[in-house]
């Protein structure tokens, strides 16, 4: 029964959700309405477990004084701090009145921080364009001069070396054609696998055949 009865009820909200979809009538599109209600409700209450469990695994790791438990402090602390601002310092109005406690801190703390996380990972990307980028395969050659046209036109530089050639050649509007054309083409092929992908993986879920969700094999 304990995997039996998450496997009906992940059966009966798939179809409905698919039924509903092509007939959005009484009384599939109530009981979508209430599904979804429930699905956010769990969220919620997933979000929360999730959030007490990253502050169980921090508090462990403060008090056993584990491998960078400073890190962990400080997972604490803010989030305590940003918890009380906004439950108490908010101004009430979902956490938009400027001026507040919670606006302080999402404004100069936060964002600074998520502006550093984005410039750092700049230069993740560049490395891993390097390693990528050695044009060893044929496809990796492709790769290569796609890449350096691309990232050649998108600056002044690129414009300017090629200003002599007619509107339509130059290695801006190559740039443009490299990022319009082959690479949207790209773009959608993997889309479309994706899409095929998540199709045959939620019917195996909703049919019961997919069990890993239920703890089984």
């Amino acid at each position: 029964m304990r995997r039996q009865v998450p496997l009906l009820l992940t059966a009966i909200v798939g179809f409905v959700y698919i039924i509903q979809f092509f007939v959005p009538h009484k009384p599939f599109n109530i009981i979508e309405h209430l599904f979804t209600d429930w699905i956010l409700i769990i969220a919620a209450c997933a979000i929360w477990l999730g959030v007490l469990n990253l502050l169980k695994l921090s508090s462990e790791k403060v008090y056993k004084r584990a491998k960078d438990w400073p890190y962990a402090l400080v997972i604490i602390c803010g989030f305590f701090m940003i918890t009380v601002a906004g439950f108490f310092f908010s101004g009430g109005r979902a956490f938009q009145e400027s001026g507040t406690a919670f606006d302080y801190i999402y404004v100069n703390i936060f964002t600074p921080l998520s502006a550093t996380m984005f410039a750092l990972l700049a230069f993740f990307v560049a490395s891993a364009s390097y390693r990528a980028f050695r044009a060893r395969t044929f496809e990796a050659t492709l790769l290569l001069l796609a890449g350096f046209f691309v990232m050649l036109g998108r600056v002044p530089v690129g414009d300017l070396m090629t200003s002599w050639l007619p509107q339509g050649y130059r290695l801006s509007d190559l740039a443009g054609w490299i990022m319009m054309v082959p690479n949207m083409a790209g773009q959608r092929a993997i889309m479309i696998g994706i899409a095929l992908g998540i199709m045959s993986t939620s019917l195996r879920v909703i049919l019961g055949i997919e069990r890993t969700i239920t703890g089984g094999e």
